[in-house]
């Protein structure tokens, strides 16, 4: 799909808001940087400016997709349940993120701004495991810190790759998601 050539403005966030949409719509095996100069009518060389290479791309996209969880999870403070649906949202709603986040093939998981922004991610999530009232959550918060994002991440993959049955997918994934992590937890 061509969009409207690019005059001014942030390429480097034009270039990740299409990689974003491409890997959603069709995998990061078929997303080229040389597509993405295309899709954004900037020269072939142009976002080698930004990336330096494919890799630099899914990095820097993993990165702002660790950064805009983190922000879901702060602005859902006060319960694990609403961590836990944050997160799958988060998913839900930026599924080329994602993709890339948890993928290392794709990114440097050495790069200090992608392992800042993972780590922030993971700390906000702890903070809502932390609201926990189990006494098994209490007991073993980093068992609880485990099971939790297991849970929240192992139904996001599973929505997201449409690997759910179709009673399931018939249901809203947020309903859903809080009803197995009440199941998981007691609150």
């Amino acid at each position: 799909m061509n969009r409207p050539a690019y005059h001014h403005g942030d390429l480097r966030a034009v270039i990740l808001d299409e990689a974003a949409r491409l890997v959603a719509q069709r995998g990061a095996d078929r997303v080229s940087m040389r597509e993405l100069a295309r899709d954004a009518g900037v020269s072939h060389a142009a976002p080698a400016h930004h990336f330096t290479d494919r890799r630099g791309l899914f990095t820097a996209l993993a990165t702002q997709g660790f950064q805009l969880l983190a922000a879901a999870l702060v602005a859902a403070r006060g319960h694990f349940a609403d961590a836990a649906l944050a997160y799958v949202r988060f998913a839900i709603e930026h599924p080329g993120h994602y993709q890339v986040m948890f993928n290392r093939s794709l990114h440097d998981a050495d790069d200090a701004d992608l392992a800042a922004a993972q780590a922030a991610a993971a700390a906000e999530l702890a903070a809502g495991v932390a609201t926990l009232r189990d006494p098994g959550a209490r007991s073993d918060p980093e068992g609880a810190q485990l099971a939790a994002w297991s849970l929240v991440h192992g139904f996001s993959t599973l929505w997201l790759n449409d690997a759910l049955d179709a009673q399931v997918r018939a249901l809203d994934p947020m309903d859903t998601v809080l009803r197995i992590a009440m199941m998981l937890f007691k609150s």
